[in-house]
C-alpha cells in the first residue's frame, strides 16, 4: 500500500500544522523535543496532495482566527453595519485584478508560467466585483462613489495594504495565500446569511449582489477548490509560503473585522456621514425611533 502524503508547515515558531492526505490534521508543539529528534523541525520537501493541502490551508485559517476567538465580537446585523461592510468589500476588491496581474508579471519574469496562468485567470474572474459593491450601495440610496473615495474602514485598511505589499514582492507567492484566506471565508456564507441582510433592506431594494457573488451561492466554492488543487501541485517551498501567508492574512482579517464589529451604531454613522458630508438618505430613515443608535450593535 502506498504511503499517504503527509505535509507540515511551521506557522508561529512554536506551532506547526501537520496534515495527511486522508484528511487528518493536527497541531504540533515541540515542547522540549530536540530538533534532531523532531521529524517536523525540518521544512517539508516532498510532493503535496489536495487532501493534505486543504488541511494545511484551513488549519492555518482556523489558527489565525482562534487567537482572538474569545474576544471576537458577534453583534446582530444592522443596515449601517452592512453599508460599512460594502465599503470594505469595495476596497478589498477594487485593486485585486491589478495586483494579481502585477504578481503574474513578476512570475513571468521568473519563468513560472504555471503561476502566471493561475494568477491571470484569477484576475479575469475578479474583474468588476468592485462594481457590484457600488451597485449595492447605490441601491441603498448612498452616494457610492463619494463614499468609497473618502472612506475606508480602519479594520479593512491593513488587509488591503497587506495584499498590495505581497503582490509587489520579488517573489509574490504569498498573494495566493492571501487570496485563499478571503475566498475561503466568503465561501462560508450561506443562503441564510444573505436572507438576514435582505431582511434589513427596504422593501423592493436589491442590495446583496456582492454578497451573493462572494458566498456559497456564488463562485467562491469553486475558486477554493481550484486553489487547493493548484497549491497542492506547487513545489514544497511554495506550499509552505502560501500556508504561512494564509495564517498571517487570517490574523490581519480577524483583528480588522473585530475592530469594525466593536464599533457602536453612532460611531459608524458618524464615519459614513463625515465621508459623504450629509446624512445617509435611506439608511438613516430605516431605524426605529425607539432604538438607541449609541448602543445598537454593528454588523
Amino acid at each position: 500500500m502506498a504511503q499517504l502524503v503527509t505535509e507540515w508547515v511551521n506557522l508561529t515558531g512554536d506551532i506547526s500544522i501537520i496534515a495527511r492526505e486522508s484528511g487528518e490534521v493536527w497541531f504540533h508543539t515541540p515542547s522540549g523535543t530536540k530538533n534532531d529528534l523532531d521529524p517536523f523541525a525540518t521544512p517539508m520537501t516532498g510532493a503535496g496532495s489536495p487532501g493534505s493541502t486543504i488541511g494545511l490551508l484551513d488549519g492555518a485559517l482556523n489558527l489565525g482566527f482562534a487567537e482572538i476567538e474569545k474576544r471576537l465580537a458577534r453583534p446582530d446585523p444592522t443596515l449601517t453595519g452592512y453599508v460599512v461592510a460594502l465599503v470594505g468589500a469595495y476596497h478589498t476588491s477594487v485593486d485585486t485584478p491589478r495586483n494579481l496581474r502585477r504578481a503574474a508579471s513578476r512570475f513571468k519574469e521568473l519563468g513560472r508560467h504555471d503561476v502566471v496562468a493561475y494568477l491571470e485567470e484569477r484576475a479575469r474572474e475578479e474583474t468588476g466585483h468592485d462594481r457590484l459593491a457600488l451597485k449595492d450601495l447605490r441601491a441603498l440610496g448612498v452616494p457610492a462613489e463619494r463614499l468609497v473615495a473618502n472612506f475606508i474602514p480602519e479594520g479593512i485598511e491593513p488587509l488591503c495594504k497587506r495584499f498590495d505589499d505581497l503582490c509587489a514582492e520579488d517573489y509574490p507567492i504569498g498573494s495566493i495565500g492571501y487570496s485563499y484566506c478571503l475566498e475561503r471565508i466568503a465561501a462560508l456564507k450561506q443562503k441564510t446569511d444573505i436572507e438576514k441582510v435582505e431582511a434589513l433592506c427596504p422593501d423592493g431594494v436589491d442590495a446583496t449582489r456582492f454578497l451573493r457573488s462572494h458566498s456559497s451561492l456564488g463562485s467562491e466554492a469553486s475558486h477554493v477548490e481550484e486553489t487547493i488543487a493548484f497549491v497542492a501541485s506547487l513545489q514544497a517551498n511554495d506550499r509552505i509560503r502560501v500556508v504561512q501567508e494564509t495564517y498571517r492574512s487570517a490574523l490581519i482579517m480577524a483583528e480588522g473585522y473585530n475592530r469594525e464589529l466593536l464599533k457602536s451604531e453612532a460611531e459608524m454613522l458618524e464615519e459614513l456621514q463625515h465621508a459623504i458630508g450629509e446624512a445617509l438618505p435611506i439608511v438613516g430613515s430605516c431605524f426605529s425611533k425607539a432604538e438607541d443608535p449609541g448602543t445598537r450593535p454593528a454588523l
